[in-house]
């Protein structure tokens, strides 16, 4: 849920709604606290984490390279609605190797790269070694920090290691204010190229005032949610990436449809759900069931909680 302070803020904007004063000070606000988040010098609200990747990649003209599993899947589909080439870089379960994401550049010659900072959500990518790599070979790093905003480690999300950054703040996210997104960089140019997407796709000033409050609480957010994946791992047996940082938390099965129908019967969550099948790209593409600790309430994150996941998991699988 958005936080009490987001939503009295979104409120109040509401009621400002035609007031062009007002809305330009709640989208400038907006955009000081993604610039501060992020460190990048320039920002934009979006309205999707979607429209935030339809910008950055309306900018491109040469090929574009994605990890072949553990990605976002709007990659793909707004790289098709370019018609960009597209081609995909081999990864170990999602994770991107620089020795071969090394190879890949130089003979692909890619013009930018698209990435999550957690794969599939599962597993923290080298972001900086990636980054240098690019950098290197002259390829614009995308990184898609939906779930990773306000890193207190500065590893992910962090505008020193990305080109560009993209977001989601729609639900669930780490940025919870129910839709919207937005898009950051040091290179005045990118947002002069793709200044007619960014006006079209531009978020509400509601959006605007709620994220203000939000991005705020992003840092404990995301620790608190790396701590309950934390704990997960250490006490469910085979689960992929278990050193790694994460916030969601897979586990590998032959039979994943049929134990995710049980497991949905036995977590009980309101307003929504915690579970994913695979395969599937956006995740892992072998048969998994996926644990999504990014979608429950900060709030619910505790150790009773977190003890009672495990022993329905042990008494299910």
């Amino acid at each position: 849920m958005p936080s009490k302070e987001a939503r009295k803020a979104m409120c109040d904007a509401s009621l400002e709604l035609g007031n062009r004063f007002m809305g330009n000070e709640y989208k400038k606000n907006a955009e000081d606290a993604i610039k501060k988040v992020t460190g990048h010098e320039h920002a934009r609200v979006m309205s999707s984490g979607n429209a935030a990747i339809m910008a950055a990649m309306s900018t491109m003209k040469g090929p574009v390279i994605i990890p072949d599993q553990g990605g976002w899947s709007g990659f793909r589909k707004i790289a098709e609605f370019y018609g960009l080439e597209l081609t995909y870089l081999s990864t170990k379960m999602g994770v991107i190797h620089l020795e071969t994401l090394e190879e890949q550049v130089k003979l692909k010659s890619p013009e930018s790269l698209f990435i999550t900072s957690f794969a599939g959500y599962m597993a923290e990518q080298p972001v900086k070694g990636i980054y240098d790599i690019c950098e290197d070979n002259g390829v614009i790093l995308v990184e898609d920090a939906s779930g990773s905003v306000g890193d207190p480690l500065k590893n992910l999300a962090c505008g020193d290691h990305s080109h560009i950054m993209v977001a989601s703040t729609g639900s669930p996210k780490m940025v919870n204010v129910g839709n919207g997104g937005f898009i950051s960089t040091n290179e005045p140019g990118i947002f002069n190229n793709a200044g007619f997407i960014l006006k079209t796709l531009q978020s509400s000033p509601v959006t605007c005032a709620g994220l203000v409050e939000e991005i705020k609480k992003t840092p404990g957010n995301l620790v608190k949610t790396i701590a309950a994946c934390e704990f997960l791992k250490k006490e469910i047996e085979y689960v992929l990436h278990p050193e790694k940082r994460g916030i969601n938390v897979a586990i590998p099965h032959d039979e994943p449809k049929s134990i995710a129908r049980l497991l949905r019967n036995n977590l009980k969550v309101r307003g929504g759900g915690m579970i994913t099948v695979c395969p599937r790209y956006d995740r892992i593409n072998q048969p998994a069931i996926c644990l999504e600790m990014k979608n429950l309430d900060i709030e619910c994150l505790k150790k009773e909680n977190l003890r009672k996941i495990v022993e329905i998991m042990k008494n299910t699988i």
